[in-house]
């Protein structure tokens, strides 16, 4: 049995952490000891690293909670539906990699149309184009 210090640092996080996803309802002790304390098992600890191991791929504390149901209902449920969910969130990922796309595009437009000299900035095509809500042309 481990104490939440324990397990904490057996799994390098905080005590906060943890009690946050207990707070949230994806994790709890097993037991608690006459004085209180919360006490975890083997299985807990495996329950944790589960719940660490999602939340480093990137999966919503959500998502993880419907990763641990599959998980703890195998037997019930098909890997189709474990699929579904990484196949929902690797979608999530590629649109966000477009946005960033998007994004690096747009700054390095502003960024390449500008001189970057000591002049001032009365006529500085980076704020012309965000005053005229527009991405600049290359100069040249």
């Amino acid at each position: 049995m481990f104490k939440i210090g324990e397990l904490a640092e057996l799994c390098q996080i905080s005590t906060d952490t943890l009690r946050f996803y207990e707070k949230n309802g994806l994790f709890q002790a097993s037991q608690r000891s006459h004085a209180g304390y919360r006490l975890y098992t083997e299985s807990d600890k495996s329950r944790l690293e589960f719940i660490l191991t999602s939340k480093s791929v990137g999966f919503s504390l959500k998502e993880i909670a419907d990763l641990l149901s599959i998980n703890l209902d195998k037997s019930n449920r098909t890997c189709g539906d474990a699929k579904q969910l990484v196949d929902d969130k690797l979608a999530q990922v590629r649109e966000k990699l477009a946005e960033l796309e998007r994004l690096e595009n747009s700054l390095k437009s502003l960024s390449d149309a500008c001189c970057g000299g000591a002049e001032s900035a009365l006529h500085c095509t980076i704020l012309e184009a965000l005053a005229n809500n527009k991405t600049p042309k290359k100069e040249h």
